[in-house]
């Protein structure tokens, strides 16, 4: 979702979330009509993903093909996401090798609907424009274009809070309460001075966040318009939520805050379990991370409070189709159904992938965490969607994001300066979109 690599995802093997009420059949059914592909013969159906998406985990497929006997699943995935883009595109401009569907994430829906719509499937060809009532607006207008076609349907969103060590807290004599904690930190600055308190009396080799990268990411998923203006003009150099973002980062590099982990390595990976770090931006979709890499020995050391700073974004995802793939109502059918709101909240259940279906969020209101010490997820997640400002897309939204987060890694890692480190960036977006 990144830090050089915001859109990759969690795998979650652990913990599974509890929800109050009925639960969550992996139900429901597609509107489109039978396609001929469909109608006797057996298909395999191709979904080419990033990370994981938490389809296979909470056994969706598997769901799916007893539904649809004749209809085989195969998932391939690319773990980072900018790896899976390059090597979308090039096949994409061949016209082979592309999947039946295709992960998108939030960051690069903008240049599928002003770039590539020539490349991908008009869903309402399938009835998808009877669905739009069903998702979150931001997250069914950001796959629209602008004469109407629907060029994807939106799998999760990012809502994000803070993850944090209670037993790392407690070592350090700081409040372990998510409420309190929430107060204390209701500023960045607040969190950053609370940050100073916990490297006076930290356990040995742990600092207070993973990264100054996710420091960024979370900042900058706080605000309407990062790199983009609504006429779609590049403004990242005088926007002033970027500057504040990028100033704030470095001010925790300065004071010795970061374990300067590149996340997503396999050093930041062990550091989970190893406790290298008391607290971590947390996307909802980072949830099912924590609980792959801290293990069963994490359950309840973890919990979950209110972001510093007010709510945000940050990741998200989109299933579309290829004009090119094999079986386009099959297809059509099954990410209809993989989006429906029962199979969202199901993935919610497992993961916690945060659903984009108003549906789905409804269902999952009441949901705690026993992994993050009975955090109630869904009410803090729940208001942090409801709260995130409707985020301005641009074509190269990634790309600039991994530039400013690649030269901010250099300030933490090599005491580089944050005028050079700009001047850096400002070189790699220009390199990079031309």
């Amino acid at each position: 979702m990144p830090i050089a690599r915001a859109a990759t995802r969690a795998t979650a093997r652990l913990g599974a979330v509890v929800l109050t009420g009925a639960l969550l059949a992996a139900c429901g059914s597609s509107s489109s009509p039978d396609s001929a592909d469909g109608a006797g013969k057996n298909i395999t159906l191709t979904v080419d993903l990033f990370g994981s998406f938490g389809f296979k985990e909470a056994g969706l497929y598997e769901d799916y093909q007893k539904l649809h006997p004749n209809v085989t699943i195969k998932q391939s995935d690319t773990q980072d996401e900018a790896d899976y883009w390059k090597s979308l595109q090039t096949r994409l401009a061949g016209g082979g090798g592309l999947a039946d569907v295709q992960g998108v994430e939030v960051g690069r829906i903008a240049s599928v609907t002003q770039q590539q719509t020539d490349k991908f499937l008009d869903l309402k060809a399938f009835g998808a424009d009877k669905l739009k009532d069903q998702f979150a607006e931001a997250k069914w207008s950001a796959a629209t274009t602008k004469d109407g076609k629907i060029l994807g349907l939106g799998t999760d969103v990012g809502p994000e809070a803070m993850c944090y060590r209670t037993d790392l807290f407690q070592q350090a004599g700081l409040p372990t309460d998510r409420e309190e904690l929430a107060k204390k930190w209701s500023t960045w600055d607040g969190y950053l001075e609370l940050g100073k308190e916990y490297k006076q009396k930290a356990p040995a080799q742990s600092a207070w966040l993973d990264s100054i990268g996710s420091l960024y990411g979370v900042m900058i998923g706080q605000e309407k318009e990062r790199y983009y203006n609504a006429s779609g003009t590049l403004v990242y150099e005088t926007n002033p939520a970027v500057k504040t973002a990028w100033d704030t980062s470095v001010k925790a590099a300065e004071a010795g805050l970061s374990a300067k982990l590149d996340q997503w390595s396999p050093q930041w990976n062990q550091a989970f379990a190893a406790g290298s770090f008391a607290t971590i931006p947390c996307p909802a979709w980072m949830l099912g991370y924590v609980k792959g890499q801290a293990g069963e020995a994490g359950q309840g050391k973890w919990d979950v409070a209110k972001l510093p700073g007010g709510a945000g974004n940050w990741g998200g995802s989109y299933l579309a189709i290829p004009r090119a793939a094999k079986h386009k109502e099959e297809a059509y059918k099954l990410i209809e159904w993989l989006t429906a709101p029962e199979q969202q909240a199901k993935v919610f259940q497992k993961q916690g992938n945060f659903p984009s279906s108003t549906g789905a969020i409804a269902q999952i209101a009441d949901a705690k965490d026993p992994y993050f010490s009975g955090a109630p997820i869904g009410r803090i997640f729940g208001d942090a969607a409801k709260e995130s400002p409707v985020q301005v897309l641009g074509v190269h939204d990634q790309n600039v994001m991994q530039q400013l987060t690649n030269a901010l890694s250099e300030v933490e890692r090599k005491g580089v300066a944050s005028e050079t480190a700009w001047e850096t960036a400002k070189k790699g977006v220009a390199n990079v979109i031309g």
